[in-house]
């Protein structure tokens, strides 16, 4: 049973006559080691407050206040010795929550020395290149968390190298408070096991408020990602981006991670799972993305084996709810002449999509009409434009109704590896030149262009609206 506050101060020093209380001859150390000890063993922290307001009444300036209370004053070092002692249980204690109590209860006392360590190696920045001792990750955790610095990032490579997998792990096993107060969790390709997984969502779901930013890419979480499906279903979360890329989601995590999604869709605003072979469960993400709460604007899909029934099923909801997407990473699937389902969506003129990734689509000159068709409908969004590995050659002419189209601001055409022919070269730098004033970034690497076509772009540079600022059109890319 816990001792209250009264019992554990009052009646270790007190013991009652018949005419008056009298006092013990006890020593202030002695004091507060007793109040450390059972603030310590309380299992739910109430004694934490009363620690450190008995603590505070121990310094000089309120030494009178005891004077009133103790026969015998306290001796000169017994605040040193307190001190020592609060040190002495950081350094063998597990509870990030109490060392950061204890930390409290230094400040209270004016002790600072571990804390401006610190202080110091977060500062210039050397905190990486020094074996932090258990008591000094703790100080770590109370500088963070009692800066007046706002804690909107945190970084694990902040902390320690990024090929130190095995203390990553441990590193972020200390930093836990941090990470519930931090608004952005960075922890791409850190290697989390299923034991450090458990403990990072069981950390987020005890406070989900703060977090806006989660990326864990690079991670092999596979089923366990339903750990993380408890957080964003919590009505209180409002993440707004979060990276699974590479993180080995199965078709039964994908179940799970889609049903959080769907019972909180409001807030996401960014969502990237490319490198999961999710493949027919794409279907399940697309009951997200059709609900007219959801309000995703960046969707990456990259290399996913989606197939054609999920490739549907994802035009579709598309389709239904265009307005909100601005970028979409399809590259890598398959999708072949299925690319006319998401032609349907690009020329909706609710659908305001800047950013369109299709590389290594193995798109066909059908499909290749179909998108051409659809941009051309509708072709002031977009900025930014990838077609590169898809065997395009001469429909490439197709490409340059758009580019000349004045309504047309591309500022990026990747185009790289397509085969074009000298007959759709001539097309594309036509259509440059027409409308020349928005293109940043030109990529044909990987064209046989030839010294004809390196002339025509070469052109393009006496025109006085010339904005091309990089072309890509060798092994290595070269400002014009």
């Amino acid at each position: 049973m816990c001792i209250s506050p009264v019992q554990s101060t009052t009646e270790m020093c007190l013991t009652q006559s018949p005419n008056r209380l009298m006092f013990k001859h006890v020593s202030l150390s002695a004091l507060h080691q007793r109040a450390v000890d059972e603030a310590l063993q309380s299992k739910n922290g109430h004694l934490d407050l009363f620690l450190r307001f008995l603590l505070g009444l121990s310094v000089k300036s309120h030494q009178i206040l005891l004077q009133r209370l103790m026969k015998q004053t306290s001796r000169s070092d017994s605040n040193e010795e307190t001190v020592e002692y609060i040190k002495k249980k950081i350094r063998t204690i597990n509870s990030p929550e109490k060392s950061i109590n204890l930390f409290h209860c230094l400040n209270e006392l004016g002790d600072r020395s571990l804390v401006e360590e610190i202080q110091q190696y977060l500062k210039s920045g050397r905190i990486k290149e020094v074996k932090l001792s258990s008591s000094q990750w703790s100080a770590v955790v109370f500088v963070l968390l009692t800066s007046e610095d706002k804690l909107d990032e945190f970084n694990i490579n902040d902390f320690v190298g990024r090929d130190n997998k095995t203390e990553q792990l441990k590193v972020l096993q200390k930093l836990l408070p941090v990470i519930k107060e931090s608004r952005s969790v960075q922890l791409s390709y850190c290697d989390l096991t299923d034991e450090g997984f458990a403990a990072l969502t069981s950390a987020l779901r005890s406070n989900p408020e703060h977090l806006r930013e989660l990326n864990l890419s690079g991670n092999k979480i596979g089923e366990s990602v339903n750990l993380l499906s408890d957080v964003l279903q919590n009505p209180h979360c409002k993440l707004e981006i979060l990276r699974l890329r590479d993180c080995g989601v199965t078709d039964e995590g994908c179940v799970a991670l889609t049903s959080a999604l769907r019972s909180n869709p409001e807030h996401l605003r960014e969502l990237d799972l490319s490198g999961n072979k999710i493949g027919k469960s794409v279907n399940l993400l697309s009951d997200v993305l059709q609900n007219p709460h959801c309000k995703l604007e960046k969707l990456w899909l990259s290399y996913c084996d989606l197939t054609d029934e999920g490739f549907a099923a994802l035009t579709s909801a598309l389709r239904s709810n265009p307005e909100h997407l601005r970028k979409l990473s399809l590259s890598g699937n398959k999708i072949g002449k299925s690319v006319n389902l998401l032609s349907d969506v690009l020329q909706n003129p609710h659908c305001k999509l800047e950013k369109l990734w299709l590389r290594d689509c193995g798109v066909t000159d059908e499909g290749f009409v179909a998108l051409t068709s659809a941009l051309r409908s509708n072709p002031e969004h977009l900025r930014e434009l990838s077609l590169s590995g898809n065997k395009i050659g001469k429909s490439v002419n197709l490409l340059s109704d758009v580019l000349q189209n004045p309504h047309c601001k591309l500022e990026k055409l990747r185009l790289s590896n397509c085969d074009l022919t000298d007959e759709g070269f001539a097309a594309l730098t036509s259509a440059l030149r027409s409308n020349p004033e928005h293109l940043r970034e030109l990529d044909l690497y990987g064209n046989k262009i030839g010294h004809s076509g390196m002339k025509l772009l070469s052109d393009l540079k006496d025109d006085p609206h010339y904005k091309l600022e990089t072309l890509h059109y060798s092994e290595n890319a070269s400002d014009l």
